[in-house]
C-alpha cells in the first residue's frame, strides 16, 4: 500500500495538486485507465519526478498529486503535451470538470505511524497559520503533510489515515475535507524505477 512518506522526492521543487470531477465511479475508472495508458506509453517528461492519482471515496472524482523539479519544467511540458493527453481522455469521458491546478511546496510532514498501511487519504485547505490541529495525533491518523500554496495564504493538508472510519470519527464529518483512496503511481526518478 502506498504511503505519502514513500512518495517524497528531495529534488521536488514543486508539488502540483488538481481535481477532476467526473460525476460517477464508472467515468472515474475510465478516466484513470486512459491516463495510465497515456503515462505508460509516453516517455517521462523531463522534470517530472512522480505522478499519483487517487479516486474519491464516493467514486465521483479524481485527485492528482504530482512532484516536479520546478514549475518551469511543468509549464514547458504543459505547453507542449498537456492538451494532447487530456484530449484523449476527454474523448472517452466527455464533460470532466477541472476546477484548477494548485502549485504548492511541501513545507513539512508529521509522521505518527510509519508502518500501518494507509486506507484513506484526506485533503483540506486551512489558513496558513492554522495547521497545528491538522497535525495533532489522534487515533487512526498516520501522517500529515503540509503544503504551502504559491500565494502563501493557505496550507493544503494531505493526511493519511488507517481507514475511513477513524478519519470520520476524528473530524466529525467536516464537509471541507475531501477523501480519497490511492489508485496508481508513476515514478520518474531517472533511475529506471516505475510502478
Amino acid at each position: 500500500m502506498t504511503r505519502l512518506q514513500d512518495l517524497h522526492h528531495p529534488c521536488a521543487g514543486t508539488t502540483l495538486m488538481s481535481e477532476w470531477l467526473t460525476g460517477t465511479a464508472g467515468r472515474s475508472r475510465t478516466a484513470v485507465d486512459a491516463l495510465l495508458q497515456e503515462w505508460a506509453a509516453a516517455q517521462a517528461p523531463p522534470g517530472r519526478l512522480a505522478q499519483h492519482v487517487f479516486l474519491s471515496l464516493d467514486g465521483t472524482g479524481l485527485f492528482f498529486y504530482a512532484q516536479w523539479t520546478s514549475d518551469d519544467d511543468h509549464l514547458a511540458w504543459a505547453r507542449a503535451r498537456r492538451t494532447e493527453v487530456v484530449s484523449r481522455v476527454d474523448a472517452l469521458v466527455p464533460g470532466i470538470e477541472r476546477p484548477g491546478l494548485l502549485r504548492t511546496r511541501l513545507v513539512r510532514s508529521v509522521v505518527h505511524d510509519e508502518k500501518t498501511p494507509a486506507g484513506l487519504f484526506a485533503v483540506r485547505a486551512v489558513a496558513a497559520g492554522d495547521v497545528e490541529t491538522a497535525t495533532a495525533p489522534v487515533p487512526g491518523l498516520l501522517a500529515a503533510h503540509l503544503h504551502a500554496t504559491s500565494d502563501g495564504e493557505r496550507t493544503i493538508v494531505v493526511t493519511e489515515w488507517a481507514d475511513a472510519a477513524s478519519q470520520e470519527a476524528a473530524t466529525g464529518g467536516d464537509t471541507g475535507v475531501k477523501r480519497y483512496t490511492h489508485a496508481h503511481s508513476f515514478f520518474d526518478d531517472h533511475a529506471g524505477r516505475r510502478i
